[in-house]
Order: C-alpha cells, then structure tokens, then sequence
C-alpha cells in the first residue's frame, strides 16, 4: 500500500516560513537602525525649551515692572543737600508703598517729585498736617516746642564749637519771603534737608503734597561698603 503523506505538510512549512519572514520585516521596520535619528524629536524638544526661556523673560519682566512701579524703586542721591547723612552719588531702595498704610513722620527720610523742576528730591519730613512750624539759626520749633534733631546733631555742635551756626543764609530761617505760611496744611508735609545751609526744601519750595512723595528711602544699597538700612529720625 502507498503510504499517505499530508498534502499541505509542505503548505504548512511554507506558510509558516512566509508569516516568520513577514514577521521579522516587520519587526525590522519598526527598529530605528542604529545611529539613525527620530525625525522631529530633537526640534520638537528645542523649541520646547526656547518656549519656557521665552515664558521665563515675560514673568521676570513683569515682576521686575509691577516692583518698580507699585513696591519698591531705586534712587540716586545727587547733590549735598543730605550731608552728613547720605552723599551724592549712593543708590537707595525707596518703599512706595509704605505710605499706602501709614502717614509720614518726623524724621522719615522721603523722595518725592519735583514737577516745577522736573527731578526727584531727597529730605526729611520735620512738619506733618496741622504741625506749626519756626526755624530761628540752628533751632527747629514744632508747636512752639523745640525739637532736638539727633541725625544732624553732631555736625550742629561741631559748628557751634568754632563759633558758627549749622545753619545759615538768606532763607536759612522759617517763616521768610518765600513762604510765609507756618502751619503745614492738611495732605501735605513740610521737608528739609539735613545740610540746612545748602538745600532747596520746603523753605523756598513750599509744603509738599501727599500726591508728590514717591516713598520712604530704606536702605542704602551702593556703595557696598556702606550698605544699611536707613535709621529715620536717628
């Protein structure tokens, strides 16, 4: 008797030979080959990353915007007129929003706006509303009381010790030609610098309104070597 082979035993073989062939073409194809990159990955990645960068810049921008605008804000001292205390040429930090929840006070030292000038000026509040105020030489009167000024009182006996007033000139005295007014009005400030003999101050400017103080200066920031934080009213 003939003996029966399967017919297909060769169609299996062949059929399971072409399915393993495909099946590796298609594991080959789904295999980068080595040294090979991914298109897009890399650009996508970059771009990705010059995104943040770019996010990164807005923000700082911003914040650097909304600090200088609403909290804090540099300032450079230009002029004598604050001698002995700060020199011409030191970097402050002014608090603008100090006033926003307080009212100035005796011996802060403030930075407001000149609009008549066009600048910035540095002095010490002396007088604030309702405050009557006299200067006679190196004597500041407030309500008819005087007043001790601890921050200039060292250069005031230093001069005086030679037989010299601190304080001295055609406008050196309150009230005079200029301003005539003594009692300092409501919204306003009367300020002057601590080198009474050369500032421009309220003496020949006049009161100064709430609207034109920009802040309190708090810290001296430049020189390095001089950095503090602002003692008002010492």
């Amino acid at each position: 008797m003939e003996s029966h082979q399967p017919k297909d035993d060769r169609n299996v073989d062949q059929v399971d030979s072409v399915e393993e062939h495909h099946a590796v073409e298609s594991n080959a194809e789904s295999i980068p080959a080595r040294g090979s990159k991914v298109k897009g990955s890399n650009n996508g990645g970059l771009l990705k990353e010059v995104v943040e960068w770019i996010k990164a810049l807005v923000i700082a921008v911003v914040l650097v915007f909304v600090i200088r605008a609403f909290l804090f804000s540099p300032f450079i001292v230009d002029g004598d007129s604050m001698l002995p205390n700060f020199e011409s040429g030191e970097r402050l930090i002014v608090n603008k929003i100090v006033y926003t929840f307080g009212e100035p006070k005796f011996g802060d030292v403030v930075v407001f706006d000149v609009p008549e000038e066009g600048r910035k000026f540095i002095k010490r509040v002396i007088g604030v509303p309702g405050d009557t105020i006299r200067i006679e030489g190196d004597k500041l009167y407030i309500n008819g009381e005087l007043r001790e000024e601890p921050y200039i009182k060292e250069v005031i006996d230093a001069a005086q010790a030679i037989g010299q007033q601190y304080n001295w000139g055609p406008n050196a005295d309150f009230p005079n030609q200029n301003v005539s007014e003594t009692v300092v009005p409501e919204g306003t400030i009367f300020a002057l610098g601590d080198n009474r003999s050369d500032s421009k101050d309220s003496r020949t400017i006049g009161f100064v309104t709430d609207k034109e103080v920009i802040g309190r200066a708090d810290l001296i920031f430049w020189p390095l070597n001089k950095i503090e934080f602002i003692k008002h009213g010492q």
